[in-house]
């Protein structure tokens, strides 16, 4: 199942709320410069001047700082209520997308440089980054026809999971679901935190190949064909140095395919011989 990173794109979202943040201060910062130069007495011959600019001032600090809570709000809904893995059925979270995406394309000419990327990945993912809720709608169901019990009281113990424990919130809820499924409660609120356990919400091989992939990846600022050509030789030809399987510690990817041996990765490419030892 091609799931997508979750982690990635939400932390896409926050970099970009917390971008929007900074430039709210940064409004606010220019504008109380503005006053104090205004209201200093050598400024008088040319405060007239300095007043005319206090308007927009204000209005771009109005401006950034509404931008920045909407994405603020966007991004806590996005990771709370939809892409978190206790939560609603898929339909449910597949409108709640489509409404942030909504939002988001009404606010991109505020700042298209930086909302439109953000916009176009989280629209082109959806149904990748929601996989998981189908999947566990289905096992949900199961525990619910299993059990012979409405399947919204399984949900409800689905929901519970996303209240820290610690919490009033928690032990209120427990304590009513505990009374509506009666002897039934252990066995159902069991499955479900067994269900949910065994959902993870992205591929952890997508989670692998991007921590691995990213740190090539950040200080470039463009990224063409002979370079991603070198970085896949690279990492098909560079030896693991270490596995929690131990056939795969002092392979290469490369050496695992194809059950040959081959020398360091810098020798294939003409640059001297090498021990194996410095792969």
């Amino acid at each position: 199942m091609p799931w997508r990173c979750v982690s990635h794109i939400q932390h896409q979202c926050e970099t970009l709320a917390n971008t929007l943040g900074n430039l709210a201060r940064g409004a606010r910062s220019r504008r109380e410069k503005l006053e104090v130069k205004i209201n200093q007495p050598r400024s008088r011959g040319r405060a007239g001047g300095l007043a005319a600019g206090m308007g927009p001032a204000r209005r771009s600090q109005a401006q950034a700082h509404q931008l920045a809570r909407d994405l603020r709000t966007l991004t806590e809904w996005l990771r709370h209520d939809i892409l978190s893995l206790a939560g609603p059925p898929l339909a449910t979270r597949e409108a709640l997308f489509d409404f942030i995406v909504g939002q988001l394309r009404e606010r991109e000419a505020l700042d298209a440089r930086r909302i439109r990327p953000v916009r176009i990945a989280l629209q082109n993912q959806r149904d990748d980054l929601l996989a998981f809720a189908g999947v566990l709608d289905g096992k949900l169901a199961a525990i619910a026809q299993r059990a012979h019990v409405p399947e919204e009281l399984v949900r409800a113990a689905c929901v519970l999971h996303r209240k820290p424990r610690t919490s009033p919130a928690y032990w209120q809820g427990w304590g009513r679901l505990r009374a509506r499924l009666g002897g039934q409660f252990h066995a159902v609120f069991g499955a479900v935190s067994e269900a949910m356990a065994h959902t993870p919400r992205s591929s952890s091989l997508v989670e692998n190949l991007n921590s691995r992939l990213r740190n090539h990846f950040t200080l470039r600022r463009h990224l063409g064909a002979p370079y991603l050509d070198l970085l896949r030789f690279f990492l098909n030809h560079r030896r693991f140095m270490r596995s929690r399987r131990a056939g795969r510690q002092g392979r290469s990817p490369c050496e695992l395919m194809t059950g040959r041996d081959h020398p360091h990765w810098l020798t294939l490419l003409g640059l001297g011989t090498l021990q194996s030892r410095q792969a």
